[in-house]
């Protein structure tokens, strides 16, 4: 029987391994882990922190890392929840293997993905699949506090079973008024009815969900290609980004040095680009501010358009060379997209750009 903590306990450190105490199923493929320290000592740790696991995988040990989705304010015990992607070798071994009674090698806490010491700002969670494992703890923390959280919380996944943490959140959100939870799947489970967002996050949806989003702090976190998406959103939409938080799921950082330095395209009104129009024979100077149809139609040019905001896919036409910098709102295929096209409307020329208008 291991301990439970006393206020004078002293704090865990990852000299000693922690013993597996429960399996808790979440969503298809996916398990939290509750870990205690045999000794009774108590955890502390920032939410949004991760730890690193030694895993005695076939063939040899080896780390991982995986973020604490358990509460901070109960230093009883430490949660990370896991999810076995497709091919992956730790997390596969921990959901077959990894049974209540089974001790590991922890290190850890760590990581500079968490809320700011005194966390009294307004936040914009938003994640995707098991990104929304920090956002987890963090919601918790600040529910737990005693005081009403002001949280939009938006989370991202392929179907509403694979939402994780959605009962959870919702039972948090129906005994406080300030936690606000919007969900965004791709498709709908077979013989079930579901009633919110569907399709690809994007701005419109953002606008929907949380319309005061840039009075708030915004932490993200999912696959890279969806946290590229959600920073080409904002940036876009004029978003102080010294205000945005990122965790990533193939490094997180430790360290200030480790911190990913964001490589952005963001076009610039005053950087001077040149669009040309192959089939028309007009080559037009513009700046990067400008979209594709708006300088068509200031040329004479048509290009069919309905709805202005990516959506509609009306304006669809060929890129032939040169970079668009493109933040649509899922009128267009990712299978379009690699075939060199984009939507006028909401594209933007980066130098030079020729299209087949």
């Amino acid at each position: 029987m291991i301990p439970m903590p006393k206020a004078d306990s002293p704090v865990w450190t990852d000299a000693e391994p922690l013993e597996c105490v429960q399996r808790i199923p979440e969503a298809p493929d996916v398990v939290s882990f509750v870990f205690r320290p045999p000794s009774g000592s108590r955890f502390v740790y920032k939410a949004g922190q991760f730890l690193t696991l030694d895993l005695p995988v076939p063939g040899g040990n080896i780390q991982r890392t995986y973020t604490i989705s358990s509460n901070p304010a109960a230093t009883a015990y430490i949660t990370v929840t896991v999810k076995a992607q497709k091919g992956s070798v730790a997390s596969r071994w921990m959901l077959d293997n990894l049974k209540p009674g089974m001790r590991l090698k922890v290190y850890g806490p760590a990581g500079l993905f968490h809320l700011p010491p005194q966390p009294d700002e307004k936040y914009l969670f938003i994640s995707a699949g098991s990104g929304v494992t920090p956002m987890m703890s963090m919601a918790a923390f600040l529910w737990e506090r005693g005081e009403d959280p002001d949280i939009s919380l938006i989370s991202c996944a392929r179907r509403p079973t694979d939402l994780i943490f959605r009962r959870r959140l919702e039972h948090m959100a129906s005994r406080v008024q300030g936690l606000k939870l919007h969900f965004v799947v791709a498709q709908d489970d077979p013989y079930d009815v579901w009633t919110g967002y569907r399709g690809r996050f994007n701005q419109l949806m953002l606008g929907l969900m949380a319309p005061d989003y840039l009075e708030r702090d915004v932490y993200c976190c999912g696959p890279e290609s969806f946290m590229d998406s959600v920073r080409d959103m904002l940036n876009s939409l004029g978003y102080d980004m010294t205000r945005y938080h990122q965790e990533s799921f193939a490094a997180p950082a430790e360290t200030v040095a480790e911190m990913t330095e964001f490589d952005d395209v963001v076009p610039q009104e005053k950087a001077a680009a040149e669009l040309v129009f192959a089939r028309s024979g007009r080559t037009v100077p513009c700046h990067e501010t400008d979209t594709v149809l708006a300088i068509a139609k200031a040329s004479g040019l048509n290009i069919p358009s309905g709805c202005t905001f990516g959506v509609c896919g009306t304006c669809k036409i060929k890129k032939l060379s040169g970079e668009a910098h493109m933040v649509h709102n899922g009128g267009i295929s990712e299978d379009d997209i690699a075939d060199g096209y984009i939507l006028a409307c909401c594209s933007n020329p980066i130098g030079r750009l020729e299209v087949e208008v």
